[in-house]
């Protein structure tokens, strides 16, 4: 792992991706319990499914504590657009029963108070809670650094030569945990998020519309013709 030539080339990177302002309903600073359930809505679908889906669940309930009495059918009513309700609504039934078993009451502020590692443990303790959705807590709604590790952010990273190919999802949020400054990992897990979707697609990557083409060791090997492409 060459993590010193990455940590060098992470400033430009931000600079060429730009600012990103517009953040996901679980990528803003919000209650941390809040972020959670909103992040649990947001796997496996798109923003524009999960915030409306977030939206309807709040609004059909007075609070957390009467979710974690409903039905799981009651709370997959609500949630239906945003795609598996059914999973989602277990899920979140057991995120907050097991919540109020810990602490008495639902409420995640206590994290705040301690360590990183303390609080990153807590929350992937809870039942379909992994790193990437912890991390998302930790950063959106605590403002710790923590650098959430999404499918996008790891396709980008490996085709920028930035983590090993190699790399899994999980392994890939401790190498950035190494990696990255604190006052990086809000910019760049936003703006590798956005060119991921944007640009840096799965299938059928935009390569002459990269701004980042220069930095890219994948330019010129996947795509022969792309280091030669005007860029429009």
């Amino acid at each position: 792992m060459a993590t010193a030539p990455a940590a060098a080339r992470i400033p430009l990177i931000l600079r060429r991706l730009g600012r990103v302002t517009r953040r996901p309903v679980h990528a803003r600073r919000t209650d941390p319990l809040d972020s959670l359930i909103a992040t649990v809505l947001s796997q496996n679908t798109t923003d524009v499914n999960s915030g409306p889906a977030f939206d309807r669940l709040k609004g059909r309930f007075p609070n957390w504590e009467a979710v974690a009495r409903a039905r799981p059918s009651q709370i997959a009513a609500p949630i239906r657009s945003g795609g598996l309700a059914d999973i989602k609504a277990a899920r979140i039934k057991r995120i907050l029963q097991q919540i109020a078993r810990d602490r008495g009451r639902l409420d995640l502020w206590f994290l705040d108070k301690l360590t990183l590692a303390q609080a990153r443990d807590y929350l992937t303790s809870l039942s379909g809670v992994g790193p990437k959705t912890a991390a998302c807590v930790l950063l959106f709604a605590l403002g710790r650094p923590a650098f959430p590790v999404d499918t996008h952010v790891l396709r980008v990273s490996k085709r920028l030569g930035l983590i090993p190919q190699s790399t899994t999802m999980e392994r890939a949020h401790d190498i950035y945990a190494e990696l990255l400054q604190p006052k990086q990992m809000l910019p760049l897990h936003l703006g590798l998020v956005r060119h991921g979707r944007e640009v840096c697609k799965a299938q059928g990557p935009r390569c002459y519309a990269c701004s980042l083409a220069e930095l890219c060791p994948r330019i010129g090997v996947a795509d022969g013709k792309a280091s030669t492409r005007k860029r429009r």
